[in-house]
């Protein structure tokens, strides 16, 4: 179980996982993240998938972080939200070929020689799987939960139950499910397709008898906007994938805290 000292200054960490790489787990843990910041809450964000860092893109940030004092780096900043991701410290193609040890290290000093400030949340956009780099963030850390994306087809749920079934095992609580890719709404005519299924997250949730955090649609201006480094929840705020993003936010800081975020102005910067 979790040893690690707590982040000073971070009233709560959460890892955002899935048992399998593809369902769009780092496109939600952003959108996320920036929900959580519309809802008044002080939001930082961590990259901590290793081998195939993408919230550099997902935020359209690129360069070095700042070197405040002898290890300890800044954060970047990424619509108001801090941002931190081994893709700052690489150059794009690099091929991470590391081991076991190297991840752990890579994470641990990401997350403690980074100045993070003070958080009310910070979100880690897990590698996917159940390896090295899980058990490290689950063991070294004292997280207060965690996020499981999956899409709704039985191939995934397959995944997303290890991913439970491991956090169980290192004692972290389960926040709750997100089924990412639920439905497909044709743009010419309006027809709903359940491409990957539909529902199949919110059923194993029940299974599991943990929580449904709700389900986010397959669509076009999802994809577009993460390829863009324009995040749909800051750069249409208000629109209706914003709103699905904010509600899952809403009901994933209550299953955390037990009550509302506080009201506050957004703090969401459109760059």
């Amino acid at each position: 179980p979790r040893t690690g000292p707590a982040l000073p200054g971070v009233r709560h960490i959460v890892a955002v996982a899935s048992g399998k790489g593809g369902v769009g787990k780092s496109t939600t843990a952003c959108n996320l993240a920036l929900a959580l910041a519309a809802q008044g809450l002080k939001v930082g964000l961590l990259d901590a998938d290793i081998y195939g860092p993408s919230v550099p893109k997902l935020f359209g940030l690129s360069g070095k972080p700042k070197v405040i004092e002898e290890r300890l780096l800044a954060p970047m900043d990424g619509y108001g939200i801090k941002v931190m991701s081994i893709g700052f410290l690489i150059e794009p193609e690099t091929a991470m070929i590391w081991r076991g040890p190297m991840v752990q290290s890579a994470i641990t000093q990401m997350l403690r020689e980074v100045a993070w400030g003070e958080l009310d949340i910070l979100v880690v956009d897990m590698p996917p799987g159940t390896g090295d780099a899980q058990l490290t963030m689950a063991q070294a850390t004292p997280l207060s939960g965690a996020v499981i994306v999956s899409t709704p087809q039985d191939l995934a749920l397959i995944d997303a139950r290890r991913g439970v079934t491991m956090f169980r095992k290192v004692s972290v609580p389960i926040l709750g499910v997100i089924e990412n890719m639920a439905t497909f709404i044709c743009p010419n005519c309006g027809h709903a397709s359940h491409i990957f299924g539909h529902g199949g997250a919110r059923d194993e949730a029940a299974r599991l008898d943990v929580p449904f955090l709700g389900e986010i649609p397959l669509d076009m201006t999802i994809r577009e906007t993460s390829d863009s480094g324009r995040p749909v929840v800051a750069v249409d705020p208000d629109g209706p994938h914003a709103k699905v993003y904010r509600g899952i936010a809403a009901q994933l800081w209550a299953n955390l805290t037990g009550g509302p975020a506080p009201r506050a102005a957004p703090r969401i910067v459109i760059e």
